[in-house]
């Protein structure tokens, strides 16, 4: 399959493990379909076959709750039989509602507190570094969950200790569970905050496969300091209904709703 191929099956996976557990976060985990997609299909080093490999790429979803999206792609790619993905958040399932690292093949940090998953991949890009390892460190945060301060105390760690190993994405859509960002706290320019940080910093659109490459082919060369890949998207993405509504942050489709994702995201796939 080629990558718009597997995104549409991503998405699809998303839609269907949500409306079977009757619980979920739709929409901010269909913003960052295609960014863990290009992740796991074409830039990490990773190995579903050897998925504790210790020289392998880390990836650490900060934004824990979309959990459903690593789990999408995860599955796709091997790391687990497709066949759990209905059983999210179901009792004895191994896919809770935020990941777990000691159940879930291919997890590497459980998150779910918002703020603590750059800072473990802030400890990771150091320890890869005390090391000499050529592992590197990805981790993707919603744009809302800038407003912790704990981001930006990693953020300050990853400058000082020069983590040029280290990529934060920031899955820029523009809503939080309340609402818009700028109409809880406003977060100005995010591509100036992390520049001020000593970052280097790209700013692309986050559903653009061509953009997506060059921004990961520029951070491999970037040498001295961590890059900051602001991507920007829209929340829902692939689904009509969805797409850019802060109501779909955390709701489970009923079934006509998911009947008519699916039906959208087969034309996408023909």
């Amino acid at each position: 399959m080629n990558m718009t191929q597997t995104a549409t099956e991503i998405r699809k996976s998303i839609v269907d493990m949500i409306y079977h557990s009757k619980s979920g976060h739709p929409g901010g985990s269909l913003s960052s379909v295609d960014l863990l997609n290009y992740l796991y299909f074409k830039e990490m080093n990773v190995d579903p076959s050897d998925a504790k490999h210790p020289q392998r790429d880390r990836f650490v979803l900060s934004k824990g709750h979309a959990a459903p999206v690593l789990y999408a792609t995860l599955a796709e790619r091997g790391f687990f039989d497709k066949a759990l993905l209905p059983t999210l958040r179901k009792m004895d399932s191994i896919l809770q509602g935020h990941p777990d690292s000691k159940k879930v093949p291919g997890v590497d940090v459980s998150t779910g507190s918002l703020g603590q998953g750059i800072s473990n991949a802030v400890g990771l890009a150091l320890g890869a570094k005390l090391d000499d390892s050529a592992a590197r460190i990805y981790t993707i945060l919603g744009d809302g969950e800038l407003q912790e301060g704990l981001v930006w105390e990693a953020v300050m760690a990853a400058a000082h200790y020069e983590l040029d190993n280290l990529v934060v994405i920031i899955d820029n859509n523009g809503l939080q569970i309340d609402g818009k960002n700028e109409d809880v706290i406003n977060l100005g320019s995010i591509a100036d905050k992390f520049r001020s940080f000593d970052f280097n910093v790209i700013e692309i659109n986050g559903h653009d496969y061509e953009q997506i490459a060059k921004a990961f082919a520029d951070a491999r060369e970037t040498k001295g300091m961590p890059t900051a890949i602001v991507a920007k998207t829209v929340k829902g993405s692939g689904v009509s209904f969805m797409e850019n509504e802060a109501g779909w942050h955390g709701v489970a489709p009923n079934k006509e709703q998911l009947d008519l994702a699916l039906t959208e995201l087969a034309e996408v796939a023909k």
